[in-house]
């Protein structure tokens, strides 16, 4: 390797130690329908089927759920869109 490449790694590397990476988590409630929270991450998250119902039942069951990871501006927007919906939800910096 030449010293050349290296240095191209290194800036690589150091844009990516510095991307914060966000989590739009999914709570549970008493309150909504299975079948309406799958759907609901179906068109919010774009998740397929089967990716919403077992997020739905992780929610169900251990009182919320990962549902999205992403950038910031991306996951206010999904987090809006499910508050509309009635669905409880928070965003997490890692």
């Amino acid at each position: 390797m030449t010293g050349k490449s290296t240095k191209k790694l290194k800036k690589v590397r150091s844009k990516e130690e510095h991307t914060v990476l966000y989590t739009l988590i999914l709570h549970n409630d008493d309150y909504n329908h299975f079948d309406y929270v799958i759907d609901s991450l179906v068109e919010v998250c774009k998740h397929d089927r089967l990716q919403a119902e077992q997020c739905t039942l992780i929610a169900h069951y251990n009182g919320k759920c990962d549902v999205k990871t992403g950038e910031l501006e991306m996951l206010k927007q999904m987090k809006e869109e499910l508050g509309r919906r009635g669905l409880s939800s928070t965003i997490m910096a890692h």
